[in-house]
């Protein structure tokens, strides 16, 4: 039938459809950097593509999926930009790579504040990434790349668990082994790779977020020697 899903006809809707829904998404983008969290709303987003808010329902249900839809490419962005760091180093030097993946955390987290603070300040509730929300896979895509770089390290046996671990954190960190694809990683061993984002992801949203400039002209300093704790951590320490 003409007009049906791989014909010609269908195939022009679906790309008139994917090019509104990346219009969509970057003036989003835009009033992201320009403006603030709060101006990323559907009604605003019409009003500078010239068409009506409930144009754009057509697309996107509500301002949750919206948000969700800018924090999954955003996710993907980072994590594409990590991969790529990563890729500089051997793949036999998993402390290389690691430290390589933290900087470009950092170099990108301060080349983009606003998109930075969407994704890991969560100033609206809409950018939550808890399981269920469609930015929960993607959010998880970006944290696998240093968390598989960090199993790589556990594997060479390295890394120096804490003497043991209260009960209450268990059950928290099974979620994180599952989304390790079978590997027999300890929860003790977890702890101590979740210890060390939380020491990576402070240094970086101190500076990000201007809390370090009652103090530091340059933080950069400051982040290194965070990142040294951390490598030296997992058993990587710097030559």
């Amino acid at each position: 039938m003409p007009g049906t899903s791989g014909t010609p006809a269908g195939g022009r809707r679906h790309r008139v459809r994917e090019q509104a829904l990346t219009e969509i998404l970057d003036t989003g983008r835009r009033l992201l950097v320009e403006e603030g969290p709060s101006a990323v709303t559907l009604r605003a987003i019409a009003r500078e593509m010239g068409m009506t808010a409930p144009a754009l329902y057509r697309y996107y249900a509500g301002h949750r999926d919206l948000v969700q839809a800018l924090v999954s490419r955003l996710y993907d962005e980072l994590a594409a930009s990590l991969a790529e760091a990563r890729e500089r180093r051997p793949a036999d030097d998993p402390g290389g790579r690691l430290r390589e993946v933290c900087r470009q955390l950092r170099r990108w987290a301060l080349a983009h504040p606003r998109e930075f603070g969407l994704l890991f300040a969560k100033p609206v509730t809409d950018a939550d990434t808890a399981p269920g929300s469609a930015a929960h896979d993607p959010s998880w895509r970006f944290g696998t790349i240093l968390l598989e770089l960090m199993v790589q390290l556990w594997r060479r046996g390295t890394i120096t668990p804490p003497a043991g671990l209260d009960p209450a954190w268990t059950v928290q960190l099974e979620e994180v082994r599952e989304h390790l694809a079978g590997e027999p990683v300890p929860l003790e061993v977890i702890y101590v790779f979740v210890s060390c984002w939380a020491r990576i992801y402070g240094a970086v949203a101190v500076e990000v977020f201007g809390h370090l400039d009652f103090a530091l002209t340059d933080p950069e300093p400051l982040f290194e020697h965070a990142l040294r704790d951390v490598l030296a951590a997992l058993g990587a320490p710097e030559a």
